[in-house]
C-alpha cells in the first residue's frame, strides 16, 4: 500500500467528521462499511441479532464488501467523501 493513498485516505476520514449536510443512511452505511473493510478487512464479527436493526445494517454493508482489498476500499472511500464535499 503507498504511503501516498494512506495519507489521501486519513485526509478523507478527517474530512468525513466535517460534511456540511449529513448523508443519508444508505451513504452513511457504505462509508461505514468502506472504513471497516479498509482498516479492518473482511468481517469475521458475529452478526448482530434482531433486536439491533442499526448494527445488523451496518454488518451486513460490511460483509457485502468481502474481499475487496483494503486499497481499493481506501479508493472508493475517498472517491465517496470527494463526492459528498
Amino acid at each position: 500500500m503507498s504511503a501516498d493513498l494512506k495519507a489521501r485516505f486519513e485526509a478523507a476520514v478527517a474530512q468525513s467528521k466535517n460534511l456540511s449536510e449529513r448523508p443519508d443512511n444508505a451513504t452513511l452505511l457504505k462509508i461505514y462499511a468502506l472504513y471497516k473493510q479498509a482498516t479492518v478487512g473482511d468481517n469475521e464479527e458475529k452478526k448482530p441479532g434482531f433486536g439491533d436493526m442499526v448494527g445488523r445494517a451496518k454488518w451486513d454493508a460490511w460483509a457485502k464488501l468481502k474481499g475487496t482489498s483494503a486499497e481499493d476500499a481506501m479508493q472508493q472511500y475517498i472517491d465517496l467523501i470527494e463526492s459528498l464535499s
